[in-house]
């Protein structure tokens, strides 16, 4: 009879072998699998380079369920035939399709053409911003979701209740005060595309380009639901329209008329929604501020103490510091101050540090910071901005 002990250790070894082939096994698959998958990207590259180039053009009519009408990017029309895999129900006129070289055969349906200047609107990204950032601003933060996030993400409940939804959201206010800040933090908080439009960068030479980026953008928010359009400074194309001007100012006019047909054309309880800002509410056409297109307006105003003190500490919070800091004296030397000039207190602050050679601030390097901005602010006292804005 064998030894017990021998059996045990010839039993262990053998498992252990066991593991290590079961262990090679499994790298010998994940390298076939990788193998595999180079092997036919290999393969599609060949097919790729030894294939003819298709030509471009655009769905007409559909005569019936084999033969439709098909203009090709050259110009000529023909009547064409469709390749089997190709779903016919998406050719549909318009559709743009790929048409083999000799045939004329639609080979694939193609997505819309979209302009560059559009399709980076969509890629550019709004940061991660949570509405914690956002301070002093609450019932602001309230109204906005209310007429932006939850059409989007609960839509039943305006069904339910039986009212429309707003399609549209102006913010308006002195420069700093944080529009543009929400409008970001509402696109990195809610799970939808976000095209962020600086309204002056859409303005043309061409007649008409203009009007067509409009169309273009709004076509491209359709078909990438949910979607929200943020259009900043939008005084730059939807100032008050008047008889007399140059050729620019027509040209803007028609761009400000694209926007207003876009925004009286989409359907009411669609997932594509505007925001728009700007800090001269006063000079907008009165035909944009009509409600059915900006259906709320939300003044984001300056800062008040109890404010400045919330917005303080979210920019202070990743400062380097030592000893106490006492924020209300801070705040009360800080009268008149908005969110982007505490922003750069506290950047002026850390500067007195490093001058100091210091890797931390205390509270002097923040009271000689205020009273240094608080100087500079007098540079901007001749600046006007309107506050009568929706107050009759």
């Amino acid at each position: 009879m064998a030894d017990p002990e021998v059996v045990r250790v010839d039993y262990r070894r053998k498992l252990l072998q066991h593991k290590e082939l079961d262990s090679r096994l499994r790298n010998l698959r994940d390298n076939v699998k990788t193998a595999r998958k180079e092997f036919d990207k290999t393969e599609d590259d060949l097919k790729a380079l030894q294939s003819v180039g298709q030509i471009i053009g655009e769905v007409l009519r559909q005569l019936d369920s084999e033969r439709l009408i098909v203009k090709a990017s050259s110009g000529p029309r023909y009547v064409v035939g469709c390749r089997n895999k190709v779903d016919k129900e998406k050719l549909v006129a318009g559709t743009r399709v790929a048409l083999d070289m000799t045939t004329l055969t639609i080979m694939r349906a193609l997505p819309r053409e979209v302009d560059p200047v559009v399709y980076n609107m969509l890629h550019e990204d709004p940061g991660n911003i949570s509405y914690s950032a956002v301070g002093g601003l609450s019932d602001q933060i309230r109204e906005l979701r209310e007429s932006i996030e939850l059409p989007l993400m609960n839509p039943e409940l305006f069904l339910r209740v039986g009212i429309k939804p707003p399609k549209g959201v102006l913010l308006y206010g002195p420069p700093g005060t944080g529009k543009t800040l929400l409008a970001r933090a509402i696109a990195s908080n809610i799970d939808a595309n976000f095209l962020k439009v600086v309204s002056s960068a859409i303005v043309d030479k061409y007649i008409g380009e203009s009007a067509r980026l409009i169309r273009e953008m709004f076509s491209y928010a359709r078909d990438h639901q949910p979607c929200i359009i943020f259009m900043d400074e939008i005084d730059a194309i939807g100032g008050r329209r008047f008889s007399e001007g140059t050729s620019a100012d027509r040209e803007i006019q028609r761009t400000l008329m694209e926007l207003l047909n876009q925004l009286d054309g989409f359907d009411q309880l669609g997932k594509v929604k505007m925001i728009m800002a700007t800090n001269r509410p006063d000079v907008l056409d009165p035909a944009l501020l009509r409600p059915g297109r900006l259906d709320r307006k939300i003044e984001i105003p300056l800062p008040n103490e109890q404010s400045r003190t919330e917005i303080l500490k979210i920019h202070a919070s990743g400062i380097t510091k030592h000893g106490e800091i006492d924020y209300e004296a801070i705040v009360k030397l800080a009268e008149g101050f908005n969110g982007a000039d505490l922003r750069n207190v506290c950047t002026e602050a850390g500067m007195f540090a490093i001058r100091a050679d210091r890797d931390f601030v205390v509270q002097e390097d923040f009271m000689k910071a205020v009273r240094k901005l608080t100087d500079a602010k007098k540079l901007e006292s001749s600046a006007h901005y309107s506050t009568d804005f929706g107050k009759e």
